[in-house]
């Protein structure tokens, strides 16, 4: 799927956690909620850093751009090193070592052991990087005819004004967990394999079972069966998918909030 998509579906996944965990009387409190969504919207991005034209690797200018190569680079390397006997050799990476479940869940714990360990500045990045990629995938439109600078200020201001919010007794920094701020993993994960279920749905799968063997593959591309599966940026992203995100996010957004009050 394309960036706004994808963004739209990590919101969507965080709203509906919402709902559920105050179905299951732990409700998130609304800043959880708000900063969750966003960073869930904007970790929908996150695995395609192994294609130097996606949205996330164009975001932060030349920074997310040089990584992006090296990522794409690190894929390669580690998809030609751990093949199965039936998996091509390739020369790019774009759809492997990101698109795994291994990656979501590491970059997961990753984010959240820096906002454990590193306290207040961590949170602060972590909350940067991921309102940058929320504004560039659900404001997309917006986005693009602003100037990098100002999607970069929007961001670090709400990074800014959410870590105040969430800092405050009750609000949410210790949802879910006694150490402040160990639930911002959660999210991550969340929008990463949001992604790659997504991704799913297209014509080339993903490998996000990896490195589990099928059919002597380590790469075993998982997807719906063929005759479901549509090219990216399609219509029925655009028409169906998208609008059906939006209603039942709202929804369970508001569901969610309902059941806490």
């Amino acid at each position: 799927m394309m960036g706004p998509a994808h963004s739209l579906s990590g919101a969507m996944a965080w709203l509906g956690v919402g709902l559920v965990a105050a179905a299951a009387d732990h409700p998130m409190p609304w800043p959880v909620l708000l900063a969750g969504t966003l960073i869930c919207a904007g970790a929908a991005l996150a695995p395609d850093l192994d294609q130097k034209g996606a949205t996330i690797s164009r975001a932060f200018g030349p920074p997310s751009r040089w990584l992006a190569g090296l990522i794409d680079k690190l894929s390669v390397t580690v998809y030609n090193a751990t093949r199965g006997r039936r998996d091509r050799r390739r020369t790019g990476g774009h759809r492997t070592l990101t698109h795994t479940w291994v990656w979501a869940l590491l970059i997961g714990a990753g984010f959240s052991a820096a906002a454990v360990l590193f306290g207040r500045w961590a949170v602060l990045i972590i909350l940067f990087i991921h309102m940058v990629l929320a504004v560039e995938g659900l404001l997309w439109r917006m986005a693009r005819m602003s100037s990098d600078v100002l999607v970069w200020l929007l961001g670090a201001t709400s990074a800014w004004i959410l870590a105040a919010v969430l800092d405050e007794p009750g609000n949410g920094s210790t949802w879910l967990f006694a150490e402040p701020y160990l639930w911002l993993g959660i999210p991550i994960v969340l929008g990463a394999m949001v992604h790659n279920l997504g991704d799913a749905l297209t014509i080339s799968g993903v490998p996000v079972l990896w490195p589990l063997t099928i059919k002597g593959r380590r790469w075993y591309p998982i997807g719906t069966p063929s005759f479901m599966r549509f090219k990216a940026g399609a219509w029925v992203e655009n028409k169906v998918l998208m609008p059906v995100f939006m209603v039942v996010g709202a929804a369970s957004g508001i569901g969610a909030l309902v059941l806490a009050a």
